[in-house]
């Protein structure tokens, strides 16, 4: 049998050609022989249709000859037929309540293999950090304060305007509650205690997770791509020394700073609250402040700043190094950086008032 193809064999006819080689019938057939010398193009689509097809009928036992093929033409089904390339079933129909399984197991394997790399990223954080505790002159002072002007000064804005408008909207919304009772007084309490113990402390780090956690990403990520940080290890350099360790140091030494700021302002922002809407003189809430707020309550937000700064840092640049050579990657792991990081720092938190409470503070 001899078969004759002519024409263009190209991407623009494969849907046509595939349906016309699938309708002949080779039955009875024990050899085949395509006769290559009418054809007027071939790429490489039609010369896989050709290779597919002769492929075919060797597994039916048919003798295969291909004739009259062109140096070219020739040069093309070799190079297909080295490719080898095969296309995969579809996959078997799969009950949508089984998928929705699947699907689960597998965000459950990736969330536990993500942990798992976190936590070896942790120690070797902490290796580097004790390395540098032993010798200080590794390191960078002059990146270190850049990375402290960069998540600390050039955040006071956003940290002081979030945190006052927050300390009006918690003094607002307790005197509303409050003033049922005829105990607008307390108002001052509310704003005291929930600015220094949680609020100025947790706005802080979410902003900071926002802005810093995902530049780290952001940043590292790029000299991923750009093979940069190979570059770094060729040298003989340690990249988390030279990119983790500044910024960790940088935003656990800026946050509290950030935090007390924070304070001061959230309180600030009640004050003025109470003293336009509800007839509390500043002499007033000053005084209340004192006899109602501890200086636990301050130091209860000041020792949870420098543990959620090392969290945001460290998922962070975690996030940049887990950055594959795309730009796709880089803001995929970028947002990843932000969720991340504002999920262990609310979970980080909750940790904190539990265990302050249980200890009485």
């Amino acid at each position: 049998m001899v078969l004759g193809l002519g024409g263009r064999w190209t991407a623009e006819a494969a849907g046509a050609l595939d349906r016309e080689l699938r309708a002949l019938d080779f039955a009875g057939v024990a050899r085949a022989e395509f006769d290559l010398s009418a054809l007027d193009g071939l790429d490489t689509s039609g010369a896989w249709l050709i290779r597919r097809t002769e492929a075919a009928l060797r597994q039916a036992r048919i003798a295969v000859k291909i004739t009259g093929a062109s140096p070219a033409h020739a040069a093309l089904l070799e190079t297909v037929a080295r490719q080898d390339v095969t296309i995969p079933p579809p996959p078997p129909a799969v009950n949508p309540l089984v998928g929705f399984v699947i699907n689960i197991g597998e965000a459950a394997v990736a969330t536990l293999s993500n942990a798992h790399d976190l936590i070896n990223f942790l120690g070797l954080t902490v290796t580097v950090c004790g390395r540098a505790f032993l010798r200080p002159a590794r390191v960078r002072a002059a990146s270190l304060a850049s990375h402290m002007e960069k998540a600390g000064f050039d955040a006071l804005p956003i940290v002081g305007l979030l945190s006052f408008l927050i300390g009006v909207v918690t003094a607002f919304q307790s005197a509303d509650q409050l003033a049922r009772f005829g105990a607008q007084i307390f108002t001052v309490n509310i704003v005291g205690i929930g600015i220094l113990r949680e609020m100025g402390i947790l706005i802080t780090a979410i902003i900071v997770a926002g802005r810093s956690g995902s530049a780290f990403t952001a940043q590292i990520g790029t000299m991923k791509v750009n093979e940069e940080i190979d570059a770094m290890r060729t040298i003989g350099l340690d990249p988390v020394e030279i990119l983790v360790l500044p910024r960790v140091l940088g935003l656990v030494i800026v946050l509290p700073l950030l935090t007390f700021y924070a304070d001061i302002l959230g309180i600030l922002g009640g004050a003025v609250m109470a003293s336009t809407s509800l007839d509390i003189s500043l002499l007033q809430f000053a005084r209340q402040m004192k006899g109602a707020v501890s200086i636990t309550s301050f130091w209860v937000g000041m020792i949870k700043a420098p543990f959620f700064a090392f969290i945001i840092a460290l998922v962070g640049c975690f996030e940049g190094f887990q950055v594959t050579r795309s730009a796709e990657s880089v803001g995929s792991h970028t947002t990843k950086a932000v969720v991340e990081g504002v999920f262990l720092v609310i979970v980080f938190d909750a940790f904190f008032s539990i265990f302050f409470s249980k200890i009485g503070w």
